[in-house]
């Protein structure tokens, strides 16, 4: 019983780590149809973004106070590389899917080398606040409470994207651009602005993913973004292409789905049985690469 418990909760938070990463690749979509594989460059930038404001504060704060720091300045700088990239490289490309394809591939490979340049291509460790490092004995297993950090920041960031989906003029402008973007032009508004801040949105949720992930790791590295990104392209197809909710449901389903399969079959067959599930879904259910933000 405790095994079960411990396998759910580490892959709840999993799932968790997975929404989180997937959730402005969803947006992004959702709104523009615009498949952003630099997605994952957004998530390290986040991740050194937040390793080299903890290393400059000074060491007797607080690690848990230094990593609060960290947060603030990876989502800033996510949205900051966001809306840059969208203003600079995909404005131009809207009418050009090739073409932006081949542009964020691009800009990921480019990100990686540079990373790698900077900080060279092995790991760099990273604090942990005391807290996030231990357990708590829920129902006789010892559950990380690493986990239960990331299944709140993934609650807290599912609820504030459906408000601002629905209970907001900006999501509706999403929502109505999503069915009909030629009508919400002729009203008048402008739509290259809300994509400019959909791609800030999704760049910011990016660079939360990717501290949250350096945590889980125990370290940033340049090839850490990518790593994460698969699985989040992974996450959005099941879910159905720019589904917010869909793509929270299918986040839950491959983070269990991993976890179960690593600890009951073998190490690693974890992987493999998320890429099996993705290729269900996809002849089961080929429209869920379509798909409207909710």
């Amino acid at each position: 019983m405790s095994d079960l418990v411990l396998l759910l909760v580490t892959g709840l938070g999993l799932g968790a780590l997975y929404f989180i990463a997937a959730s402005g690749l969803s947006l992004i979509y959702g709104l523009m149809g615009v498949l952003n594989f630099a997605h994952g460059v957004f998530m390290t930038a986040g991740a050194y973004a937040a390793w080299l404001t903890m290393g400059a504060l000074p060491a007797a704060w607080p690690v848990a106070g230094r990593l609060g720091v960290g947060v603030v300045a990876a989502i800033a700088l996510g949205a900051v590389v966001g809306l840059v990239v969208e203003v600079v490289l995909i404005r131009p490309l809207y009418r050009h899917h090739i073409q932006q394809v081949l542009v964020t591939v691009g800009l990921s490979l480019a990100g990686v080398a540079a990373a790698q340049g900077i900080w060279g291509a092995d790991p760099r460790p990273v604090d942990k606040p005391v807290w996030m490092s231990g357990t708590t004995e829920v129902l006789g297993a010892r559950l990380p409470n690493d986990r239960f950090v990331y299944l709140l920041v993934a609650l807290a960031l599912f609820g504030g994207l459906l408000a601002l989906l629905h209970l907001t003029r900006l999501g509706l402008v999403i929502r109505a651009g999503v069915e009909n973007r030629t009508m919400v032009e002729a009203l008048g508004i402008n739509v290259h602005r809300t994509f400019t801040i959909v791609f800030a949105l999704g760049g910011a949720a990016a660079g939360l993913a990717g501290v949250l992930y350096s945590q889980y790791a125990g370290a940033v590295s340049p090839a850490q973004g990518g790593s994460l990104l698969i699985f989040a392209f992974i996450v959005v197809v099941i879910g159905g292409m720019g589904s917010l909710t869909g793509t929270a449901v299918a986040a839950v389903v491959v983070g269990l789905v991993q976890q179960l399969a690593n600890y009951y079959a073998a190490s690693g067959v974890g992987d493999l049985s998320v890429v099996l599930l993705l290729a269900l879904v996809l002849l089961l259910r080929p429209t869920s690469l379509k798909g409207a933000t909710a």
